[in-house]
């Protein structure tokens, strides 16, 4: 019994080397499997690539802009007294010198009759003064006197007729007038304002571009605009530009002349100006997702000899589809446009697909 029992026991022992024999053989096989298959390196990405190329690009900006008159003025009065009469037809046109209000100037004429009839003695003494200093019988003085009294009341008649001439309000210049903002009976100052005449003749467009604009916005050149409420397109003629650029926004007023005298177009309106610039056949245009951007400026993913090479690129002006390069390109570069979020810095590439990019963009805007 003794024997049958140590036979057991081997057999027992000799079993549970042969299943740990197989087990340790199969971690090492699983293990070796693992390691290989972690391992074994994967291939460069793949993505898909354009070719940068020049091409055209018409750029036009939309700016605001105000209509002015091209001439305005507040009428004033140049002496104080009551308003006598008033010939403000408000919204009407006048023309230049028309009388537009007139002074009490009563006082001023009693005046201008008295100093007339003391010129009139004044003369008559001179007159028989010169008789007497003919035949000697007064001295020069005494007739150089009546001529200097005669010619101070001539010089008092013409200050009193220049006073009777500035009672009588008149209009500057041709042009439409305003709303009235006095009454007749009203004692008005050379503070009053009577109206306001505006000339709507020739009208004048005021807009401020960016600075980068400025060299094509030369005298002679054509912009578009149009006024709220209205889609007819109306041209104007630049005419001259601000000495200097604006520190706070850097930007340039502009004046340009209405070409079409339209009576519709109201001086102090808005506009929406468009000015067109000439077309750039050498402009770098990319899709706008191979744009990236940073937290200072921004970058696009080249590809160079197989490495993806992250490029700091300034843009420009830009649509729903394309923005403008202004540099950091060239024409002939690589740039992907898929996989930008897993595409790691100096990793490895493989372009499939070279995409094709159209050959001209048109009406880009600021």
């Amino acid at each position: 019994m003794k024997l049958i029992s140590n036979n057991i026991f081997l057999s027992l022992i000799f079993l549970a080397c042969i299943i740990s024999c197989k087990s340790k053989s199969g971690a090492t096989k699983t293990t070796q499997t693992t390691q290989q298959g972690g391992g074994r390196q994967q291939g460069p990405q793949k993505v898909e690539a354009i070719i940068v190329t020049p091409q055209k690009l018409d750029q036009s900006i939309e700016v605001p802009g105000t209509l002015t008159a091209s001439e305005s003025t507040e009428i004033h009065p140049e002496v104080s007294g009551r308003l006598t009469m008033l010939n403000v037809r408000e919204g009407v046109y006048v023309s230049a010198g028309s009388v537009i209000a007139k002074l009490y100037d009563a006082d001023l004429q009693a005046q201008l009759k008295k100093l007339q009839a003391q010129l009139n003695i004044a003369n008559q003494t001179a007159n028989r003064l010169s008789q007497l200093l003919n035949i000697q019988g007064i001295s020069r003085q005494d007739y150089d006197l009546a001529v200097l009294n005669a010619n101070n009341i001539r010089a008092d008649i013409d200050i009193v007729r220049t006073t009777i001439s500035r009672t009588v309000v008149r209009a500057p210049f041709s042009g439409k007038l305003g709303l009235k903002g006095v009454s007749v009976g009203a004692y008005v100052t050379p503070q009053s304002v009577i109206a306001v005449i505006k000339k709507t003749s020739d009208m004048k467009l005021d807009f401020s571009i960016p600075e980068k604009y400025i060299h094509d916005a030369k005298n002679g050149t054509i912009v578009f605009f149009h006024v709220e409420g209205s889609d007819v397109r109306h041209s104007a003629r630049i005419m001259a530009t601000e000495s200097g650029i604006s520190e706070d926004t850097r930007n340039l007023m502009v004046r340009a002349t209405v070409v079409d005298n339209d009576p519709t177009l109201i001086p102090g309106a808005f506009a929406k100006v468009i000015l067109d610039f000439a077309p750039d056949y050498t402009a770098i245009l990319v899709p706008s997702q191979c744009i990236i951007p940073q937290a200072r400026g921004k970058k696009v993913i080249a590809y160079k000899n197989g490495i993806a090479k992250f490029t700091d690129v300034t843009t420009g002006v830009r649509d729903s589809a394309n923005v403008q390069i202004l540099s950091g390109l060239n024409a002939g570069d690589t740039i992907i446009t898929t996989g930008l979020m897993s595409v790691k810095p100096d990793s490895k590439i493989v372009i499939k697909n070279i995409v094709k990019t159209r050959q001209s963009v048109e009406s880009f805007k600021q």
